[in-house]
This record gives C-alpha cells, sequence and structure tokens, in this order.
C-alpha cells in the first residue's frame, strides 16, 4: 500500500471534524472522496498531508510513519497536493510557479534544471503559452492546471487533488479528467475530493464516501452509488443515484 490510515480522528474545540477514519490506497488507483460540504474531507487531506497532526490515529506513506511530518518533509518524501481554492505564487510567472515545485520537491532540482522541468509539464498542462504571464493573470481553469502542473513539477508518487474540477465547465471537466486520467497512467497514485460526480464516479476505481467526518460507505462506484445510507446523506435523489450507477457501470 502506498498510503494507509487507520483510526485518524481531528477536533477543533468541542467539534469532532474527522472520526476514526482508515483507509487503505493500493499503488496506481484513483480514489474518489466524497460527501457533503462541511463533512471532513479537506481536513482529511490536511491530516494527511500534514498540515493538521491528528488527535488520535497513524498515516504511513510508503512505509514509513509520517502522523503529523511537517508538508514539505512530505513533498520530498514524494506528496503533492493542490487545493480548494486555488493558490498561486501571483507576483511570479507561470514558469516560475511551476519551477518552484520543482525545486522543493522530491529531485530537489537545480533553478537549471527546475526550468526545463517547467516546460516539459507546462506543455503536459496545456499551458505552454502562457509560461511567460504572471500567474495572477490567469482565469479559474488556467490557474487549477497551474496548480497541477506545480504539483506534477515535484514529481510525486501520491497527488491529493481537492476539488480540481470545481468552477469548471464541461469541456474544461472533460480536458481535465483526461489529464488526470494520463498522471495516473505515468504512475503516480490519486486521491480526489471532488462533488462533480457524474466526473468523479466515472475516472475513480474506488470511492470512500464521509459524512459528519465519519465514513458511511466503501466501494466501486456503482456499489456506493446504490448505498441507501449515501443516498440519504449525500446523493438525495435515488434516480440521480442510479443514473451515476448506471454511468459507472
Amino acid at each position: 500500500m502506498i498510503l494507509q490510515v487507520k483510526g485518524v480522528s481531528k477536533w477543533f474545540g468541542g467539534l469532532e471534524a474527522v472520526s476514526n477514519v482508515t483507509l487503505d490506497l493500493p499503488e496506481g488507483e484513483i480514489l474518489g472522496l466524497i460527501g457533503p460540504n462541511g463533512a471532513g474531507k479537506t481536513t482529511l487531506f490536511n491530516v494527511i498531508n500534514g498540515i493538521y497532526p491528528p488527535e488520535s490515529g497513524t498515516v504511513t506513506f510508503r512505509g514509513q510513519d509520517i502522523t503529523a511530518k511537517k508538508p514539505y518533509r512530505l513533498a520530498k518524501m514524494g506528496m503533492a497536493r493542490t487545493h480548494q481554492i486555488v493558490q498561486p505564487l501571483n507576483e511570479l510567472s507561470v514558469e516560475e510557479n511551476v519551477m518552484v515545485g520543482a525545486c522543493y520537491g522530491r529531485e530537489d532540482h537545480s533553478l537549471t534544471s527546475a526550468a526545463e522541468i517547467s516546460k516539459e509539464v507546462l506543455d503536459f498542462v496545456d499551458l505552454s503559452e502562457k509560461a511567460e504571464l504572471l500567474a495572477a493573470s490567469l482565469n479559474v481553469a488556467q490557474k487549477k492546471r497551474l496548480e497541477l502542473a506545480r504539483a506534477l513539477a515535484s514529481r510525486p508518487h501520491l497527488l491529493l487533488l481537492d476539488e480540481v474540477l470545481a468552477g469548471l465547465n464541461h469541456a474544461e471537466i472533460t480536458a481535465m479528467l483526461n489529464t488526470i486520467g494520463e498522471v495516473r497512467d505515468q504512475g503516480v497514485t490519486i486521491i480526489m475530493i471532488e462533488h462533480v460526480m457524474h466526473a468523479v464516479m466515472n475516472i475513480s476505481d474506488r470511492i470512500i464516501v464521509i459524512d459528519y467526518g465519519k465514513q458511511i460507505a466503501e466501494g466501486t462506484p456503482n456499489e456506493v452509488s446504490r448505498d441507501p445510507k449515501v443516498i440519504e446523506a449525500y446523493l438525495g435523489d435515488p434516480k440521480l443515484a442510479e443514473q451515476l450507477a448506471q454511468s459507472s457501470d
């Protein structure tokens, strides 16, 4: 397993944002993490990624206990992420943003080699034409791709994607899904938090559903979309659930 989360809980004052979550992630899988707003999905990412230490439980990455290790140390170990609210370095160019990922990632590149990696990755995410522009000048879809490019430049083994499809139109979603599939084909394992149901159901190998910080279901997209607990807590409409189940067959 590339990642193992065992019995992780995280509290904020009297609120238990994540409650005894356990998951195993095989190498090469795309795992979808879904649930209502405020369910604890991003908090779980932040515990895995070292932003928050858990109150209890452990996180193991590639056989090493990384519980509460700092994010910069995890980047060096091969874990990268994007953020729900995009966080480009606005005063830097698009190319320089991606160079940062290469310089502080797993392979610890010099500025010269980071520039080469930046060109390669920007071409991969179809942003080469924007390389010299300031990151602040990009639109939402382009900033999403920039975040992905910066994460990929760190040469991760594991990529955490937090609502990378949010705010995109249908064509942009299709293009991003194609890119995510190509990333997995290059050997990167992926966990993605997503609310665009038809998209996450079609690209994920397995789905975990969280509600009020607790795991309420786990299985294939087909199994999860037909689970009565998931329909009640999140999908709401049985007809929608059946459509999603059929689309993931």
